[in-house]
């Protein structure tokens, strides 16, 4: 009986693991995401050059294109001549209008130490002269409503108490913590932090006012008071028209940082909260009336807080105090302030209709000197300060001359510098041609496809966030084209490797970019960490260039991984590449691969041999002759040649050894002795 050897062999069979499916490559599809990609941004100023203003050429900057000069000279309104401080102060409120009308690379400089300069690129509009040039002013306004930066569903105006006081939902407005309270005297101490809860509800007085008529309907709206009880009334101020414009107001939009006028000083005003960058903080309010204005600060200071008992804190706190008009009213606002709940309780300070700050009271003020406290670090509490001594100068400014500008490089310097870039990319051409044959095509299309993804997305940030192109933005691009083409570069040579290592074209391809893409990935991390680094830290033009070198670099990763590689993938599956063809950069002759070389399609191609002398072309071209895998050659399959050929080396290893044996002379001639003939 013969034993069950299927059955063994079916067991065996289950025994023995599967290879794991391999994934399977779409490279067509990635092509395919890559063309979107390239088409958005030029489909989006496509839409733009009919719905807005865009064009189809990034704007450029002031070296390069000229703009308007605009000379300012500060006027003060009480007589005395501004200080370099005072300058100095003026030319960063004008840097922040200037950045938050959403025009770049201006620039803001002294002249003389008594004018202000201001160069825009292009043709400033007039409202652009006007938002310059106006005069700079602060005023205290007191908190109706505070809720967050972003825009909201419209909702019911606040409704007002039995008392008259109204009655905010504070479960759902932001805190703020800042507080203000009386300088630091010797006997208490009157610096502590803010005590308000933003999840309390709002406890009305009950002795403020007398009641209303116990037998109203209490789901009636209410009926907004003739008269207000003070400038904290919300019920009278907040109107439908005032909430209407505060819901719609977005304070994350760049279009509504850019300061402007305060409106009315006896109405309410809705407005958006800003940082000592003048980004948005993240709140907007709706303001009451103004009740002090900024030129009754005297001075304002920062500094390390000074405890009750003389000696140094260790929190950062911004003092400030007002002239002997002011201390009257600030002390009559903080005495209001203090009996109401948040953010009734907070008073803004207001300087060109953005609020730099709106911190809490918890006392009354009366002597005029106030201590603002919060979450200061050195530079935004002394920040702080010179915008209120800013806002309490009385500073206006006159337009002393306004004037067109030509480039201060001009257009021969952009000529030469596109020049430049020219060249370079010609020489990265050639270089690849020669070094890579057609596989160097591949490097060409590389380049062209990430050129034209940067030109796209340039100028789609020219119409959108008003960017400009500087000289020093092109010295950027140019960098670039070498950051490319290394990319490239350090890709093909792994194919290379992989090829000299006797794995077919698309085995190669696939190890080569495991291997590329992290080499890749580090080099380009490198760079991007540089481009932060330099616009972060650097000012001027420098930025202009670590902005064009971040941006190609991320390009450049976009390219290599949705372009490149999957076009290899393709290219692998070729005749043309994957068999070798000697124009086509993988020839193995040229890679130095020694022995047959599987190319797929039942083929192998022999490479160099040890034994071939360079000048042999006879036994050259005897090893180029590809074999077809399982046919015979001179009677023999590959494996039988390989092993006549391991038997035949070890033969002429024996010959030699027995031709270098010494031989006898007379071992031919006579018998051997003792032998039988």
């Amino acid at each position: 009986m013969t034993p069950p050897v299927a059955c063994d062999r079916c067991a065996h069979e289950r025994r023995t693991p599967l290879a794991p499916p391999t994934r399977r490559r779409r490279p067509v599809r990635t092509l395919i995401t890559l063309v979107v990609i390239v088409v958005l941004p030029f489909l989006a100023v496509f839409i733009g050059t009919k719905t807005s203003d865009a064009t189809w050429t990034p704007q450029l900057a002031l070296d390069l294109e000229g703009g308007t000069q605009i000379i300012l000279t500060p006027v003060s309104t009480d007589g005395r001549e501004p200080t370099a401080e005072d300058i100095s102060q003026a030319i960063n409120v004008i840097r922040q209008r200037v950045d938050g009308s959403g025009v770049s690379e201006a620039e803001i400089s002294s002249q003389g130490g008594n004018n202000i300069v201001v160069a825009i690129p292009g043709k400033a509009s007039d409202e652009t002269i006007a938002t310059v040039s106006r005069s700079s002013h602060m005023e205290f306004r007191p908190v109706l409503v505070q809720d967050y930066a972003f825009s909201a569903q419209p909702t019911q105006a606040p409704t007002a108490a039995a008392t008259g006081e109204p009655t905010p939902d504070a479960t759902t407005e932001p805190g703020s913590d800042e507080t203000v309270a009386p300088a630091p005297t010797e006997s208490a101490d009157t610096t502590a932090d803010a005590t308000d809860d933003a999840s309390a509800p709002a406890t009305p007085e009950a002795t403020d006012a007398p009641t209303q008529e116990p037998t109203a309907d209490p789901t009636a709206a209410p009926q907004r008071p003739s008269e207000p009880a003070s400038a904290s009334d919300a019920a009278y101020w907040v109107t439908d028209e005032i909430r209407a414009q505060f819901d719609a107001l977005d304070c994350t939009d760049p279009s509504n940082l850019g300061g402007g006028t305060s409106g009315k000083a006896d109405a309410a005003f809705v407005s958006c909260g800003v940082d000592s960058e003048g980004n948005s903080d993240g709140l907007k309010y709706i303001l009451g009336p103004v009740e002090i204005d900024g030129k009754e600060i005297s001075s304002a200071s920062s500094g390390l807080e000074v405890l009750p008992s003389g000696a140094m804190g260790n929190r950062w706190v911004v003092n400030m105090e007002f002239s002997s008009t002011g201390a009257k009213q600030f002390t009559d606002v903080t005495t209001r302030l203090a009996t109401q709940s948040s953010p009734l309780n907070q008073f803004a300070m207001v300087l060109d209709g953005l609020v730099i700050s709106a911190p809490s009271v918890d006392e009354p003020i009366p002597n005029g000197q106030a201590q603002i406290s919060g979450s200061f670090n050195q530079t935004t509490a002394a920040q702080l300060a010179n915008r209120l001594n800013f806002g309490s100068l009385p500073l206006d400014f006159k337009v002393q001359s306004e004037q067109q500008i030509s480039a201060t490089l001009g257009s021969e310097q952009l000529q030469k510098g596109l020049l430049a870039g020219i060249i370079g990319l010609l020489l990265v051409v050639v270089y690849s041609l020669l070094q890579y044959r057609t596989l160097g095509l591949v490097t060409v299309a590389s380049l062209g496809i990430a050129a034209l993804l940067t030109f796209g997305v340039i100028t789609l940030l020219s119409w959108t966030q008003g960017y400009r192109l500087s000289l020093p933005g092109v010295a950027g691009l140019i960098v670039a084209i070498g950051i490319t083409a290394d990319s490239f570069i350090v890709y093909f040579e792994r194919i290379r490797d992989e090829l000299r290592e006797g794995r077919t074209l698309g085995a190669a391809v696939e190890r080569g970019w495991a291997r590329a893409r992290r080499t890749i990935l580090a080099s380009d991390a490198v760079n991007l960490i540089a481009a932060f680094v330099l616009y972060f830290l650097a000012v001027g033009g420098v930025r202009g260039f670590a902005f064009t070198l971040g941006l190609t670099t991320i390009i450049d990763v976009i390219v290599v991984f949705l372009f490149t590689h999957p076009l290899m993938e393709l290219l692998s599956k070729t005749k043309f590449f994957s068999e070798g063809h000697p124009a086509s950069g993988l020839d193995p002759r040229r890679l130095g691969v020694v022995g047959a070389r599987y190319v797929g399609r039942g083929k192998v191609v022999t490479g160099r041999r040890t034994d071939v002398e360079p000048g042999d072309d006879a036994t050259a071209d005897a090893v180029r002759t590809p074999a077809t895998v399982g046919a015979r050659q001179d009677g023999l399959t590959i494996a039988e040649r390989r092993a006549a050929q391991r038997a035949a080396e070890q033969g002429t290893t024996k010959d030699r050894a027995v031709s270098d044996a010494p031989k006898d002379d007379t071992a031919g001639d006579a018998p051997v002795e003792g032998s039988e003939h």
